[in-house]
């Protein structure tokens, strides 16, 4: 329900209402079916609407105490009303519903308003898409570069989308035998065993459903009209790697790396140019984040691999609309509104140095963490279905990408189809043009036959194989369980382990690798040929690609702390440039080899500096030393009278004022100074003293 003032505009939302003297409740009788006929969609403004109406009956299924089980679907006649009559013995009935949820387009422009189409049903998309269909006819649409799905929201709704019509049959097709059998397990009912097995089946083909009725289907498409797709899978009832594996240029958005690594790494074992980021959505009130805000969302972004950066975002408002013109509920408002318009430059001059590189290249990460999906695939929750943003709070999962993140290991997560797709040599395992050192998995029960199957070729090949803790338990799913629960154990029983690593490591020699198990992460990275980069130890982190000219780092200092010191790169090259991509500055950085031959650098990083260090395989004599400035002599503290001028900004221009102590203008400019926001300037003369200094270090201190 939502509310309005008679005769006034409605203002509001069906779930966030505002209330307001005389408001009265818009009752559901008060809205037309179907909702398209409704006229004034925009200002109502509705999340989501369910009309009273009859739900079609999908199947009703009889259970017995002794394992019978009967389907009465063609028994039920169309008032409802069941003609049957129980056999002796205890039976329980099963009636599945088709209901409608109701979730609409949020923030629909005009004529996009209505209903969420069924993203399970291919058939439904091709409806939909036809409109476009029509409306490009006879139209050369070629300038249009691609195409863009925001993340999946169906999930925020009262209730999910958790059905299609056909689902009975694509579940038969895909899991091999009937649902309708089992609905008692599907809805908790059976065994735990079973209500797992049978509740990992159905999310599994929810899952392929999305990918291929949707997903695919939409790129197809796109294709046909010679553009790409770009998509955020987030928040879908899937395996989200598998669906940003689908996309052209998979977009992820959010403030954890962990998060931000689903897209990216998708992107990477794919082999996609280009991964981008829906970037600094909410960083503070509105206003109120500064391009320094910005600046650190966006190294985020870059240290978890995105090479794409999109803001979010930018408004449309009517030139001679009063300040502060139209605006939205993403608070950063990258506008000709906000303060900071004239400095943009910057801080997309920066973005544009760090991409050169990040575009140009292809990852460099040793690891790949296996995603357990069929263990969040089996654990019921409050709904049928569950949604993936990334990695599960407090999974194994999570523990076990948390101690690869923050001890320096370079790593991409990766699902069971696309491992199907990996090469493995001695030299590695070979995907999207990188090279990885190893597969981990984490503990966990369940694996896929399929995917066993497949690590253990990828052994005979050459890779190594890390299992954290122990071997998984047993296979996922329901179907032909006992056959592929017989297979399983036949492999996890040809496989002899030995002590190793002054037994810290279990290893199984396979063919030209090898299967290895630890409690240990680290101890089983070591024995799998996987190094860590020691630079995390002082609170800097990185992202490492690797370009013609050798690895390069894109490297943060995330801590409080100024750094100053040696880092050692887990690579070989005789020289290292440093790129200042905020200044544009570069030069070749002090080099020297560790005692083991990798490249030692030296560098300077204050907090939030950001910078990207460019080993080189050969001398390049065209580089020039990078310039690092320290003080050489005492600090003097500047006194005397500030002067502060106000240049640019609004609602009005501040008189001048003159400040004994250097202060925010909030603090010295009165009313007209607390409500200012834009540019001024502060100046202040100053002696410099005696000494034949080249050049002094301003410190203003906290700005």
């Amino acid at each position: 329900e939502i509310l309005r003032v008679p005769g006034e505009p409605l203002v509001g939302s069906a779930q966030e209402p505002q209330l307001r003297e005389g408001a009265r409740r818009i009752n559901i009788s008060d809205l037309v079916e179907p909702i398209s006929a409704n006229t004034n969609l925009q200002a109502l403004a509705l999340d989501q609407v369910r009309f009273p109406k009859p739900l079609p009956l999908q199947t009703l299924v009889a259970y017995s105490d002794s394992g019978a089980v009967v389907d009465l679907t063609r028994r039920v006649n169309k008032a409802g009303v069941l003609d049957w009559t129980a056999p002796t013995g205890n039976w329980t009935l099963y009636a599945l519903f088709q209901g409608w949820h109701g979730k609409m387009v949020e923030r629909a422009g005009p004529g996009g308003e209505g209903n969420v189409i069924d993203h399970f049903d291919a058939t439904a998309l091709r409806h939909y898409l036809k409109r476009f269909d029509q409306a490009f006819a006879g139209r050369d649409v070629r300038p249009l570069r691609g195409f863009f799905n925001d993340s999946y929201e169906v999930d925020d709704a009262s209730g999910q989308a958790d059905w299609t019509p056909r689902l009975f049959d694509e579940f038969r097709k895909r899991r091999g035998y009937d649902l309708r059998q089992h609905l008692p397990a599907l809805l908790g009912k059976d065994s735990a065993d079973k209500n797992a097995r049978v509740l990992c089946d159905y999310r599994e083909t929810v899952s392929d459903l999305l990918l291929q009725n949707f997903t695919e289907e939409w790129r197809k498409w796109s294709h046909r009209q010679r553009a790409i797709i770009r998509n955020q899978a987030h928040g879908s009832p899937a395996n989200i790697l598998d669906l940003y594996a689908a996309i052209d240029i998979p977009e992820t958005e959010g403030t954890e790396i962990l998060r931000i690594k689903f897209a990216t790494s998708a992107a990477h074992v794919t082999g996609k140019k280009l991964v981008s980021s829906e970037s600094a959505t909410w960083l503070n009130e509105h206003f109120r984040s500064t391009l320094w805000d910005v600046k650190q969302s966006l190294d985020r972004y870059f240290l978890g691999g995105v090479n794409h950066i999109f803001y979010h975002g930018t408004c449309y408002s009517p030139q001679n609309e009063p300040w502060p013109g139209w605006l939205f509920y993403a608070a950063v408002h990258f506008s000709p509104r906000n303060s900071w318009w004239n400095d943009f430059a910057a801080i997309n001059e920066y973005v544009t140095r760090v991409q050169s590189f990040l575009q140009s290249g292809k990852a460099d990460n040793d690891v790949l963490l296996y995603f357990p999906i069929a263990d969040f695939y089996s654990e019921r929750g409050n709904a049928l279905l569950r949604h993936f943003d990334g990695v599960p709070r407090g999974s194994r999962l999570q523990a076990t990408a948390e101690t690869l993140q923050s001890r320096g290991y370079a790593f991409d997560f990766i699902s069971d189809r696309q491992l199907q797709n990996m090469k493995a040599s001695p030299a590695g395992l070979h995907s999207g043009g990188v090279i990885y050192r190893t597969v981990v998995i984490p503990e966990c029960r369940y694996l896929p036959l399929e995917t066993f199957e497949k690590l253990i070729d990828l052994a005979k090949g050459g890779a190594r194989i890390v299992f954290i803790g122990k071997l998984p338990d047993d296979v996922a799913g329901f179907g032909r369980l006992e056959q592929r629960q017989e297979k399983f154990q036949k492999l996890t029983k040809a496989l002899k382990f030995g002590s190793a690593d002054s037994g810290q490591v279990q290893q199984a020699t396979i063919g030209r690798g090898a299967m290895l198990i630890s409690g240990n992460l680290e101890n089983a990275l070591t024995a799998a040929g996987a190094s860590r980069e020691t630079m995390v130890d002082s609170g800097l982190q990185f992202f490492r690609g690797n370009r013609p000219e050798g690895v390069y780092y894109f490297i943060a200092n995330r801590s409080q702390t100024n750094f100053e010191g040696w880092i050692t790169l887990e690579t070989r090259a005789n020289q290292a440039a440093l790129f200042d991509a905020m200044h544009g500055d570069k030069g070749l950085l002090p080099a020297r080899k560790s005692s083991d031959g990798k490249l030692q650098v030296h560098l300077q990083f204050a907090p939030g500096e950001s910078g990207v260090v460019q080993t080189l395989k050969q001398s390049n004599p065209s580089y020039s030393t990078y310039t690092f400035h320290e003080p050489s002599g005492t600090s003097h503290e500047l006194t005397g009278t500030w002067n502060l001028k106000f240049i640019s900004g609004g609602p009005e221009l501040p008189k001048p004022a003159q400040l004994t102590q250097l202060g925010s203008w909030t603090d010295s400019a009165g009313e007209a100074g607390q409500r200012f926001s834009g540019t001024a300037e502060y100046s202040l003369r100053f002696s410099a003293g005696p000494g034949d200094a080249s050049g002094f270090w301003l410190d203003l201190g906290r700005v």
